[in-house]
């Protein structure tokens, strides 16, 4: 392939290698490597439209002069801006931390930046800044989302869309297997002689809160436990403190909670007033958050692979982002009890 007009001498420097690295322009990049601008455009957004030897000296100039590709000028000739966005409902809670980290590994495995923003546990704030991610990315992951299936389903008819944590027709979702970590937890308790368990739900808009309370119904119906299901809470420490009343008032000598956030709150309360855990009452959380086990006694929970979740999720939506095939239905991620401290024999 010939080589492009050129427009300067290779290896021609100015001012612009002072420059700071956001005042650098494509023409600066040109005068330097000794080609015409969109030589280098085309070298710099889609690799292998010039020959081998120019696009390395255009790649050196780039580099000597700390020039960024501007993701939305690329996205003006490609469509695609390379970015991925990550809609998740609170970023302080740490069930987030490994979907956010499995979502981060995939992206940056097919040379995608991923974009991150929250909605603060309100679907109203979850379906604006969607709708506001939209336009700036190729796709959109959302996280345990709040907002309802025609919304989701509404942004998916715009850019491809994956969810995690929850199942929506049509919609590309990564669900844990949610039966096998709640029928080992409720055969754990039955096991060591509970046979009234109260649960305390999650946020009413979350749909894997629902999930949960079905399943552990289930369970306890087919294990021939009474299950007392409490109001639902807030998905955090304090809303765990909140329902401590509710449990002792319950008759429960066993607790399942919608998080392990909920747990530890709700085992800080039980304890500070005189309740012993597990002596008079045990509990049982979900997902095995970090610090899961840094309670007193740690916590007994089930298992979300929380993690390989953002990571199949990501995954699948760059495959649709990039023409590939992408499953529709759920993936094989298992969930499992791991037994610590907070449960033990019923108290009689």
């Amino acid at each position: 392939m010939a080589d492009d007009s050129a427009v300067g001498e290779p290896g021609e420097t100015d001012a612009a290698s002072e420059r700071p690295s956001e005042s650098v322009t494509i023409y600066d990049v040109a005068k330097l490597a000794g080609v015409n601008p969109s030589t280098v455009s085309r070298a710099l957004n889609r690799p292998g439209r010039v020959n081998a030897v120019t696009e390395r000296r255009i790649r050196a100039a780039a580099e000597s002069l700390n020039y960024q590709v501007n993701p939305m000028a690329r996205a003006l000739p490609t469509g695609r801006t390379s970015i991925v966005g990550l809609v998740v409902s609170d970023i302080t809670n740490p069930v987030f931390f490994d979907v956010i980290r499995g979502a981060e590994a995939a992206a940056t495995r097919a040379g995608y930046t991923l974009v991150l923003t929250e909605s603060e546990e309100s679907d109203e704030r979850e379906y604006e800044r969607a709708q506001r991610m939209l336009r700036m990315v190729d796709g959109l992951l959302l996280a345990t989302p709040r907002m309802s299936d025609e919304q989701i389903t509404a942004l998916a008819r715009q850019k491809p869309v994956a969810v995690v944590n929850r199942l929506i027709d049509d919609v590309l979702s990564v669900v844990p297997d949610l039966q096998h970590g709640i029928a080992e937890a409720v055969r754990h308790l039955r096991g060591l002689g509970h046979s009234r368990i109260a649960y305390v739900p999650g946020p009413t808009l979350s749909w894997m809160a629902r999930r949960r309370g079905e399943l552990l119904a289930q369970r306890c119906e087919w294990a021939h436990i009474d299950l007392v299901t409490l109001d639902p809470v807030a998905p955090t420490v304090v809303g765990g403190r909140s329902a401590a009343v509710a449990v002792r008032d319950s008759g429960a000598t066993a607790v399942f909670a919608y998080n392990d956030l909920i747990a530890i709150g709700l085992m800080q309360e039980l304890v500070e007033t005189g309740i012993r855990i597990p002596g008079d009452i045990s509990v049982v959380g979900f997902d095995d958050i970090f610090g899961a086990d840094f309670t007193s006694p740690s916590l007994t929970t089930v298992k979300s692979p929380l993690r390989e979740g953002g990571d199949h999720a990501m995954s699948a939506l760059l495959g649709r982002v990039t023409g590939g095939e992408a499953p529709s239905g759920g993936f094989d991620l298992a969930t499992n009890l791991v037994v610590r401290g907070s449960t033990g024999p019923a108290a009689h």
